[in-house]
């Protein structure tokens, strides 16, 4: 079986696609407009403690405060608190109170009107060791099945493990030197001692460790002898990765390879057509069949269909290749788009148990492959088969859609921040494929503000890089998917084009908004070019005369006449 990992380092995004057989099976995000938290380290200070409940909320400097339920202070309890926690005689209050400062570690993102969940069981991942500073055991990943390995692995740890602390040993340790699982572990122990010298040194709420970036996270979690190749098309970042493999994975140096075709990576490989398949409501199987999936509050459902899918035989071996066709796509899908909660998939209905059975056989062996956990409950009275998939995060429809507005929440759209991230994507293809200095495009204003950035920071960014002139005008006519590339060319021409005022001159115009950040200020514009109008706030909706002040790439100041 060929895997391979395919890395997008776009400008202000980073995509990791893990590539099975040149199908893609899994997608990794880092973008400057998400930031993941999970796994990160904080000094939190109590809020709210909730008997009734038995959980607390913890304030740790983000906008939600965190949910701490009693089933996760185990590592805060003393000898006595231990016993009467064992006898289920302790309730949360006894432990807590207001204003109290703990160490929590986050293990799910917020997720819509709902905060982060925290836990005082710290872990913290390695290579080849989860390191537990709270709890003295031992485990070893399922994955390694070899008794006779396994064996040896416990071994090891069990040599290096103190009394109060423990590890998970990772599949990445399959057959490794003792010597090169020790010196995992005495990093893991060097980072527990730095988070607790930072927790000491800080007060709440504070981040006193963060959780690595995705070319580490490459690095850490899916670099293994099971990689045929990375593929990367950022030299900066192909560097890296090739300076921490010859660090910690020196063998697999020689799988690194930089991409330096002028076609964007994730177009060469085929991944962003699948990615933008991974967004639609069905999903057609290669037989002609196809499944549709519904998101719902309460659960995910999951419709699996015969379409154009006719068969050869009978009408039961057409349902049962179908079905078990559908299995393997599902817990693609289900990996693919990041689906947690409660799941209910109606397969089509198989007369015979024997097909019923393989289906679920092969559907459980799919999932097994999954590295969030799953729970496989079987087949309900009404002939649907139920599921769980650990909800940790969004999933990719919730990260890179938003709720639609042209629809009042029927349907999904791309969100401004990914769009905006389109945009540049399309302008970098565009600089590669042609020669030109300067560029104009008109976009939904909402877009244009994202891409812009405050104060013209992002844009600014943005033309450093490319070294190109880029010029933006908002339009509210147009559809927040909508890109209008309205002109390439030289610097001059292009200034001439962009900008419609010159300093001096008088405009009649009508404020049609406030200005977001000074409500005193208020907002027009001449052919989408945005004209602040200074102490125009309360004028929204009139037309006023102006006389333009200074003329700047993205808008111009003016002054009431």
């Amino acid at each position: 079986m060929s895997r391979q990992i395919i890395i997008n380092s776009g400008l202000r995004e980073k995509r990791a696609a893990i590539l099975e057989n040149n199908n893609l099976d899994d997608v990794l995000f880092e973008t400057d407009t998400y930031d993941q938290i999970v796994r990160n380290i904080y000094r939190g200070k109590v809020k709210d403690v909730l008997p009734g409940m038995q959980a607390a909320f913890i304030d740790i400097g983000i906008e939600k405060n965190s949910f701490l339920h009693i089933s996760d202070i185990y590592p805060l309890l003393n000898k006595n608190q231990r016993n009467k926690w064992n006898s289920k005689e302790l309730g949360i209050q006894h432990v807590l109170q207001p204003g109290q400062e703990i160490m929590v570690q986050l293990i799910k993102e917020p997720i819509g009107s709902k905060g982060p969940k925290a836990t005082c069981k710290v872990t913290i991942p390695g290579r080849y060791f989860v390191y537990l500073p709270f709890e003295n055991k031992i485990g070893i990943s399922r994955r390694i099945s070899n008794e006779s390995e396994r064996n040896r692995l416990r071994n090891i740890a069990s040599d290096l493990v103190g009394s109060n602390d423990g590890v998970i040993v990772r599949t990445n340790a399959f057959h490794k030197e003792k010597e090169i699982l020790e010196n995992d572990y005495q990093f893991l122990t060097g980072l527990w001692s730095d988070i607790n010298e930072n927790y000491r040194s800080s007060r709440a709420p504070a981040l006193v460790y963060k959780d690595v970036d995705l070319i580490k996270l490459i690095i850490r979690d899916y670099l293994s002898p099971e990689i045929d190749k990375i593929v990367i098309d950022d030299e900066e970042d192909y560097r890296e990765l090739l300076k921490l493999t010859d660090r910690i994975v020196p063998e697999l140096k020689n799988r690194i390879y930089y991409y330096d075709r002028p076609d964007p990576i994730f177009s060469t490989y085929g991944i962003e057509k699948e990615l933008n398949k991974a967004l639609k409501r069905k999903v057609w199987l290669n037989s002609g069949g196809y499944i549709i999936i519904d998101t719902t509050e309460a659960l995910i459902s999951i419709d699996v269909n015969t379409g154009k899918y006719i068969g050869k035989k009978n009408l039961q071996e057409t349902v049962f290749k179908t079905n078990l066709e559908a299995a393997r796509e599902i817990a693609r899908q289900l990996r693919l788009r990041d689906i947690g909660g409660i799941i209910i998939i109606d397969f089509i209905d198989m007369d015979t148990k024997e097909h019923q059975d393989e289906v679920l056989r092969v559907f459980e062996e799919e999932l097994a492959r999954d590295r969030t956990k799953t729970a496989l409950l079987g087949l309900t009275q009404l002939g649907l088969v139920e599921m769980t998939r650990k909800k940790v995060r969004d999933g990719l429809g919730e990260l890179v859609q938003k709720e639609c507005p042209y629809c009042q929440g029927t349907g999904r759209i791309i969100s401004e921040s990914t769009m905006a991230l389109k945009v540049i994507r399309e302008i970098n293809k565009l600089a590669l494929k042609e020669k030109f200095a300067a560029i104009l495009i008109e976009l939904h204003p909402d877009v244009a503000a994202v891409l812009i950035g405050s104060g013209g920071d992002k844009l600014t960014e943005l033309e450093k890089k490319l070294d190109k002139d880029i010029y933006i005008r908002g339009n509210n006519e147009l559809h927040l998917e909508d890109i209008n590339i309205i002109k390439k060319g030289s610097k001059e021409n292009l200034r001439r084009l962009a900008l419609p005022v010159n300093e001096g001159e008088k405009y009649k115009i009508k404020i049609v908004d406030k200005h977001v950040n000074n409500p005193v200020d208020g907002i027009a514009r001449i052919r989408g070019y945005i004209i602040i109008v200074n102490n125009g706030g309360n004028l929204v909706g009139e037309e006023v005369e102006v006389e333009i002040n200074q003329v700047h790439r993205t808008f111009a100041t003016a002054r009431l006449l």
